[in-house]
């Protein structure tokens, strides 16, 4: 049974947003009021958490430091205003820090309003790993990280108070979760799988490493990595017209990007498990992101989803209601009723009563390489 779809139509501010979220898919603000969620958590001190990566983090860092603004629907299921966020509500980082009974991270570049005590996030919508030195790839965004760690040591050093001590830092989760651009680009560039496999995603592997080892020489020990998601399962691969559906598999994604996406997490997982056997005193845990969110997809139904392969926020309708030439918050876009009833967003992003599963099962443990529970590195 299709959910109900609904035309909105926004004038020259939805599309100058829209624009921007074509670029992103080809390839909050202020501090929320802690007490708009939050769960008991198991820490035994303060939870501090640094997140680097792209829009599946980016919790306002795009909107603050570029200026963007996406208005609703963009955020209405859950904090119903704009924040930044390219989803209707939550980010699975919202749901890690609901957990952990924390406020939600704010984005780094945002001037006003932010709470840095908790930490911080680096994460910005359109993020890749390559090329290395263009504003927001990873390695600029560990840069950022640490200037944002030796001014708050500085401000201590000279007597006065900083968001996140010296302690602060050494205890603290780092998160990374990027990638799923890099692979989206160099699928869309024409490359053989042969290439993408054997050239393509080492490279972009590479630069995972060096993140995790720069933060690791400067301190850092709990990190928190995630694969990538199921690259052709998203509206936005299934939308390109192709000649029949022979690679379509039995939930109806695309086999080859799928294939592409677990060569990709394979990869990252053996150099995640390779620098926790090498680095003293570092715990480094990746999570299998494909496989959680693969059977979500799969299995839809079971968690109260009616569509899993179409956008809730796009504009074509069925099957897959995305047009690369009208995205979300494009003039005339169509938005569905009822986001609950959707896995993707936009197209490209997933909605928020998608996110909540997502996030339970990173929770959970289970699909986590060693198996830890997420809270481990707040507790005594």
């Amino acid at each position: 049974m299709a959910a109900s779809i609904t035309i909105t139509n926004h004038g020259g501010g939805g599309l100058a947003a829209a624009v921007f979220i074509m670029v992103l898919a080809a390839a909050a603000v202020s501090q929320e009021d802690p007490g708009e969620g939050g769960s008991s958590s198991a820490c035994s001190r303060r939870p501090v958490v640094f997140a680097f990566g792209d829009s599946n983090t980016d919790t306002g860092g795009a909107a603050a430091g570029l200026g963007y603004y996406f208005p609703l629907p963009e955020g209405r299921a859950f904090f119903r205003r704009s924040t930044g966020r390219l989803c209707d509500g939550r980010l699975v980082i919202d749901y890690i820090c609901e957990s952990l009974n924390m406020s939600y991270l704010s984005p780094y570049l945002e001037a006003l309003g932010s709470d840095f005590t908790g930490g911080a996030n680096f994460a910005i919508s359109g993020s890749t790993t390559l090329p290395r030195n263009v504003p927001f790839a990873l390695r600029v965004q560990v840069q950022q990280f640490l200037h944002f760690k030796q001014r708050n040591l500085d401000i201590i050093a000279r007597g006065e108070s900083a968001p996140v001590d010296a302690d602060g830092f050494r205890n603290a989760l780092y998160l990374i979760d990027i990638g799923q651009n890099d692979l989206s680009a160099a699928f869309g560039s024409g490359a053989s799988y042969d290439d993408i496999v054997h050239q393509r995603i080492p490279a972009v592997i590479s630069e995972i490493k060096d993140a995790i080892l720069t933060l690791y020489y400067n301190g850092a020990k709990n990190f928190w990595v995630h694969g990538t998601g199921p690259l052709g399962c998203l509206p936005q691969k299934l939308a390109i017209p192709r000649a029949n559906d022979s690679d379509l598999d039995y939930s109806g994604c695309l086999k080859p990007l799928n294939d592409g996406s677990y060569e990709f997490n394979n990869q990252l997982c053996a150099v995640c498990d390779q620098l926790g056997s090498q680095l003293r005193g570092a715990t480094i845990v990746y999570i299998d992101i494909l496989a959680i969110k693969y059977e979500l997809i799969a299995n839809h139904s079971a968690y109260g989803f009616e569509e899993p392969l179409m956008a809730c926020c796009g504009y074509g309708g069925p099957p897959y209601n995305y047009d690369r030439d009208v995205s979300c918050l494009g003039p005339g876009f169509r938005v569905c009723e009822d986001g609950t009833k959707f896995v993707s967003w936009d197209g490209v992003h997933y909605t928020d009563a998608a996110n909540a599963v997502v996030a339970d099962k990173i929770l959970s443990g289970e699909f986590s390489r060693p198996k830890m529970p997420f809270d481990y590195f707040c507790k005594a």
